[in-house]
Order: C-alpha cells, then sequence, then structure tokens
C-alpha cells in the first residue's frame, strides 16, 4: 500500500466518467492509482458542482459514477475573508467549489489535487509555491505516478522482463526446483503467479534458459541482517545446465543490480542451496554477504547499496570496486583513460549499445543482430577483457576506462563515447598460448584472430581485464567531446590518459544511480 491520496477536480471526473472516449492520460492516470494503490477521492463540494450541470442526463450519469470513489466530506471551512486572502476572491459558486479544493489540500487532507482548471492552479500559485507544486494536472498526475511507483527499465540483449504468469509452470527449469522446494507448485501459483511477481528471463532458440523472480519487500518481511526502507529480494535465481558456460548467470546478476542500484535499493539479498557453488563463488565476488541461513537450510546472501560517492579508503581501488560492483571510485586517485575500439569489436563487448540507424532482418527486437548466432558470452559478462597493443605503462587496477567506438558507418553510436569499465588487471602475451590462457572465454576474438593479433607485430599483446560498470545513455557524440575538450585535436587512435579536467564532462553524462 503506497498510502497515497489524490483529489480529482470536477473536470477530471468528468474527463474519467462521461460518455466520450476517455483520452489516454486520464485512462493511465487512474489505472496507475488502482496498481499502486493510490487512494482517489472527491470532495463533497464537488457534487454541489455537478448539480448545477444544465445537462440532465449527464448530470444524472456523472451523479451514479462518483459513488466509485472516496469522499471527502465534513471539512469545516474558515471564513470567507480568510479563504479569499489565501486563495483569491469568491464570487461566484463555482469560486466556492474551486476554494474548497484548496482548503482541503492546505490542510494535508490528500497529497495531491488533480484539476484542468487554469484557474485553481493560478489560486494556488497565489498561495504559496509549495501549493502550486501540489497542484497538478493529469499529465502532471501521469508523471509523477510513473516516476514514483514505475521503476527505471534496464534492457540487455537476451534479458526480457514478463511477469509470473508468462512462464508454462510445465518448463523443465523447474524439475530441480521441485526438488529442493516440495511445495513449490503451489508456491508458484499462489505468489509468483497470483501477486503478479516481475521476472527476468532468457530465451535462447525458443527455449527458457535462465530465470530471475523478484520481489520488493520491506525490512520488516526481509528479515535481513542489514536494514533497508528499499529491499530486493531474488526469490529464484536459475540457469539451466544445458547453457552454463554461457555466462548467463552473470548476465541476469548484472540486470539485477543495474536495476537495483538506479532504482535506489538499499539492500538485495537472495538465498541459494549448499550444491549452488558457482553461484555463491559469483556473488560473493560481487560483494554479497553471507549473513545467515534460512528454515530450508539455504544460505541468505546481502548486497547493501548506496547512492554516495564511492571513495578511496585504501590503495586496492579495484577491490573497493568490486565489493561495491557497481558503484566504483571516479575521482583522484583513480585514474581515467579513453579507449578507442572498432566497432565489430565494440558490439560483441557491448551488444546492448550495436544499435543500428535502420536495423536489417537478421537483427533481433531490441538492435542486435549478433546475438543470433554470434559469441553470446563476452556480451553476457560483468567481466570483460580488450586487446590491444597500447604502449602506455600507466593502467593500474582500478583505473577508470571510457570506451570510445570508432567510426562505423550505419550504426546510431558511431563516434561516440558509449561505456565506461573499471580495470581489474592488465598483462601481456608473448605467444599465442600464452593469449589463449590470458582471455579464454572473456575474449572478442577468435583462435584465428588472436593468431593474428600475436604474429602481426614483435611487441607483446596487452590484455587489459575490467569489469563493465555501466553505458553512457545517452552516448557522448564526437561533436562534444571536441566542444568539451574532453578529445583534443580529434578522437585518440590509441589508449590515453584524460586529466580531471577533461573527464569532467563524461562523468556528468553517468546516470548510473550513484554519485560519481
Amino acid at each position: 500500500m503506497s498510502g497515497r491520496k489524490i483529489l480529482i477536480d470536477t473536470n477530471v471526473l468528468i474527463g474519467l466518467e462521461d460518455q466520450q472516449e476517455v483520452a489516454p492520460e486520464f485512462a493511465e492516470m487512474l489505472s496507475s492509482c488502482a496498481q499502486h494503490s493510490v487512494r482517489v477521492f472527491v470532495h463533497e463540494s464537488s457534487v454541489e458542482d455537478i448539480n448545477r450541470d444544465m445537462n440532465v442526463a449527464r448530470r444524472r450519469i456523472t451523479l451514479s459514477k462518483i459513488k466509485k470513489f472516496e469522499r471527502i466530506a465534513g471539512i469545516q471551512l474558515p471564513p470567507r475573508s480568510v479563504l479569499e486572502a489565501s486563495f483569491g476572491p469568491i464570487g461566484k459558486p463555482n469560486d466556492a467549489v474551486d476554494v474548497a479544493l484548496l482548503h482541503a489540500l492546505d490542510i494535508g487532507s490528500v497529497d495531491f489535487l488533480v484539476t484542468q482548471d487554469q484557474g485553481i492552479h493560478t489560486r494556488a500559485r497565489r498561495h504559496s509555491p509549495a501549493l502550486a507544486k501540489r497542484t497538478l494536472t493529469v499529465a502532471d498526475a501521469v508523471v509523477w505516478l510513473r516516476a514514483t511507483f514505475e521503476p527505471r527499465a534496464v534492457k540487455l540483449p537476451l534479458v526480457q522482463e514478463v511477469k509470473a504468469h508468462a512462464i508454462p509452470l510445465h518448463d523443465d527449469m523447474f524439475q530441480s526446483l521441485r526438488q529442493g522446494y516440495p511445495n513449490f507448485d503451489n508456491w508458484w501459483r499462489t505468489k509468483c503467479i497470483g501477486e503478479h511477481r516481475p521476472c527476468w528471463t532468457v530465451t535462447i532458440g525458443g527455449e527458457l534458459a535462465g530465470l530471475i523472480v523478484r520481489k520488493d519487500e520491506s525490512h520488516a518481511e526481509a528479515g535481513t541482517r542489514y536494514a533497508g526502507t528499499k529491499i530486493l529480494k531474488i526469490c529464484t535465481f536459475k540457469v539451466k545446465p544445458a547453457f552454463r558456460g554461457e555466462k548467463l548467470g552473470e548476465l541476469l546478476l548484472k540486470q539485477c543490480l543495474w536495476f537495483a542500484q538506479i532504482n535506489g535499493y538499499d539492500l538485495v539479498y537472495v538465498t541459494t542451496f549448499p550444491d549452488q557453488t558457482i553461484l555463491m563463488q559469483v556473488l560473493e565476488y560481487f560483494g554479497f554477504e553471507k549473513t545467515g541461513e534460512n528454515a530450508l537450510g539455504e544460505s541468505i546472501y546481502e548486497k547493501i547499496l548506496s547512492g554516495t560517492q564511492l571513495k578511496a579508503a585504501d590503495d586496492d581501488l579495484f577491490a573497493l570496486a568490486r565489493a561495491n560492483y557497481p558503484r566504483f571510485v571516479c575521482r583522484e586517485p583513480a585514474a581515467t583513460f579513453c579507449v578507442p575500439i572498432r566497432g565489430e569489436y565494440h558490439d560483441v563487448l557491448f551488444p546492448e549499445m550495436a544499435r543500428r540507424m535502420q536495423p536489417d532482418l537478421f537483427q533481433s527486437a531490441d538492435g542486435v543482430g549478433a546475438l543470433s548466432g554470434g559469441p553470446r558470452t563476452p556480451g553476457n559478462t560483468i567481466r570483460k577483457v580488450y586487446l590491444c597493443r597500447a604502449q602506455t605503462q600507466t593502467l593500474r587496477p582500478g583505473a577508470v576506462l571510457v570506451f570510445y567506438r570508432s567510426k562505423s558507418p550505419g550504426y546510431l553510436f558511431s563516434q561516440c563515447v558509449t561505456s565506461v569499465g573499471v580495470v581489474e588487471a592488465v598483462s601481456t602475451a608473448e605467444d599465442l598460448d600464452q593469449l589463449v590462457r590470458l582471455t579464454a572465454k572473456r575474449s572478442v576474438y577468435s583462435t584465428e584472430q588472436l593468431n593474428q593479433l600475436i604474429n602481426h607485430r614483435s611487441t607483446p599483446v596487452k590484455v587489459i581485464d575490467f569489469l563493465l560498470v555501466g553505458h553512457l545513455e545517452p552516448p557522448a557524440p564526437l561533436t562534444d567531446l571536441l566542444r568539451d575538450r574532453v578529445f583534443v585535436g580529434g578522437p585518440p587512435q590509441s589508449i590515453c590518459a584524460l586529466p580531471p579536467e577533461r573527464f569532467a564532462a563524461l562523468r556528468k553524462r553517468m546516470n548510473f544511480g550513484f554519485e560519481v
């Protein structure tokens, strides 16, 4: 229950309830209020207003339908002189209704007044800026409802958001879950389907390959060691054994943590059985702490989130970023480097940013073509690797990387800084065997490409392991980068350092859900 209350004016009521087609914003407002338990009231003075309607048929219909809304009644109004001093002259019966609505708002009987009457908005501004902010149009109310109750979406390739009722219970994804939870089917029907719980799914080749079921909880419900006013529970976290090695668990974890961070959650927690060793290792790597066990013998893992700026407490900047992922140290002592990257490698490392100006027949719905048959794994991961022959010797763990996509005709983000990472490790490879061992499945390169790269020159290949922490939305185009002097003279041809004064403009674009 949100506990929020809005009061609607007569013109809004008529817009919702007369015999004409309901405008989309009116319908969305009422639907959103019902979905998020925002109580909608009408004022008893509105009944008087409706009774003055000369259209007898419309008056009868409106009076019958007003009964569906809660009513505010019995408020004792101050003397007329006091009301006029606060809200302006009262000359007509309609003016008295307008002032009664504003008075109900002013004394706190509701949180917001929704009206299309500009005269009421003028009176609210006359009273005070605070009251004017609480007097909304229908469009304003829709914006407030969306911002307050609808989470910001995180869209990653392969990941879809669906309700639990859209997932067939007979899918073999659930077989092992039934073994661990004898009452699983009943729980799925009554809790997941019955409560319309949101899920993230990964579907490959028409087959459900990965699943997260999530739920918002209070601290009293969660019973976690760490408190928080906004807690995200991961009820189910599952990847089918046939798809292990595709890094789908890391993809789903990225979806979960980015979503939780950008939507202001204080805590994320998940429970795991002792045999889920790979999941537990991944959770611990990214800062989840085992805080206990539940009645089923599952381990409870909790991760604290924060929107405050992460500052360096010691020299191990990468360990700090890993434990607090996706937050990272974005100012001194962390150095920043720009990494130019060719479009074909950018697409595989960051498929969510591979958006064509005109999608072709082989692209998926989100504009990512490589995912249908290409190498999915590097795009799924949080932990990635980049190979180059840059001569820089100053890259250190914890350094910030900003990736600049070089000119890529036909792509929306050609010649843009798109993505941000944090250096985990820097190493060099002298031969193919060493390069293969260092890159493994993090690499965007095939063995043939690795062979060409290692044999291209006599200098060793630099292997940069990094964590992807986010994407700029929107990416920073070359024109802005030159204007803001992030680049001087043109885009870089190799990895280059960005001093704080040149990095500042990019840092302002990092809307990742925490201060940078």
